[in-house]
């Protein structure tokens, strides 16, 4: 696993304490082996600054990119007491085809001191897009709750602005405007004009995809948080993508248990109901889902993926005091992870065949 050293002022560091939700960056440095980089640093995320093993954010300032990255995400993964829910998750995005950042853990020190196992995550931004060969376009972000492709908020008011919830990644504030056209098509117009619009505004297969690993994986933030969408300026179309998914594999964002059955089989967001109502986009969301559960969702794939995983973070586990996971805890959290894929995957097969 390879070592990540931090080098900061002491005061710049008390600085980020004092305030842990100030998004400034402040000045440091970073050693990676023999390389060493000017950075920008700051927290990250909600939950998680409140905890004592934080997330951190680095913006590479000389050089200006770092292995075609300008801004990397280090995540604590805090309340996964395997570390893995988030790159498995990840990977599993990959795997079915959908775009999502790529990850890897390493183990990072601040000024000497080490902080434990954390996941590095590339930034979804214009950087990401170059290096993935894909044309550049505006990416939004879903920053919070309201992201859901209502003109209502989740607590059933009405939204004061149809950009409620989103935020600018890359882009300018010009481009709201076509998020925003979306959904106000996907809240308005007659079914007919809906089926006929959408996939001119919209990259549906490629969304449903997204929606069967979401219901796979079953993150319960995913359908209204905890995504991108990059409008393809070759296309002219939107395309999603994952981020955070640590609340994931049988657990919540807060590491508690979860049925299996939490998450029905058809998310629930608005965009997604309107979709699932024509016969031609459901019958392509369960021809996708269903092989995805024949060959990506099984225990058998994802317990090659979890080994593999588990492996990579157990020599260091001990080095993280935040986590307390002794391998016996690990081994008892991975049955946990496999157990669920069992269920999921034999609860959403039924699913199916009942929308068929």
């Amino acid at each position: 696993m390879q070592k990540y050293e931090i080098f900061i002022n002491p005061k710049q560091l008390n600085q980020l304490d004092k305030d842990i939700w100030m998004d400034k960056h402040v000045p440091a440095v970073l050693k990676i082996g023999s390389s060493q980089y000017t950075i920008g640093l700051s927290y990250r995320g909600n939950v998680i600054r409140k905890k004592k093993k934080k997330s951190y954010n680095i913006v590479f300032q000389k050089p200006f990119t770092v292995n075609g990255a300008h801004e990397i995400h280090l995540n604590a993964e805090f309340n996964d007491i395997t570390l893995c829910r988030n790159k498995l998750s990840l990977d599993f995005f990959d795997k079915i085809g959908v775009t999502a950042p790529h990850s890897k853990h390493i183990l990072l020190y601040i000024n000497g001191f080490c902080k434990g196992i954390y996941l590095e995550l590339e930034s979804f931004d214009q950087y990401l897009l170059e290096k993935r060969k894909l044309p550049l376009g505006p990416i939004i972000y879903a920053t919070n709750y309201h992201a859901n492709f209502s003109l209502l908020t989740p607590e059933k008011k009405l939204k004061t602005s149809l950009d409620d919830g989103y935020t600018i990644k890359y882009g300018e504030k010009k481009d709201l405007a076509k998020l925003e056209n979306l959904i106000a098509m996907t809240n308005t117009v007659s079914n007919e004009e809906f089926e006929k619009q959408i996939p001119r505004i919209l990259d549906v297969n490629q969304y449903l995809t997204w929606l069967a690993g979401v219901v796979c994986t079953q993150n319960f933030d995913g359908f209204i948080h905890n995504y991108a969408l990059y409008q393809n300026s070759e296309t002219g179309v939107f395309e999603i993508t994952p981020w955070d998914y640590d609340g994931t594999w049988g657990r919540d964002l807060h590491g508690q248990p979860l049925d299996h059955d939490f998450v029905p089989i058809t998310g629930y967001n608005t965009l997604t109901g309107r979709l699932l109502f024509f016969p031609q986009f459901k019958k392509t969301y369960l021809d996708i889902l269903s092989s995805i559960l024949d060959n990506q969702f099984t225990v058998k794939t994802q317990t090659e993926r979890i080994d593999e995983l588990f492996q990579t973070i157990m020599p260091y586990i001990h080095l993280d005091s935040f986590i307390k996971a002794s391998p016996e805890i690990l081994k008892q959290e991975k049955e946990f992870i496999i157990h669920f894929i069992q269920k999921r995957n034999t609860y959403l097969k039924q699913q199916v065949v009942k929308l068929q």
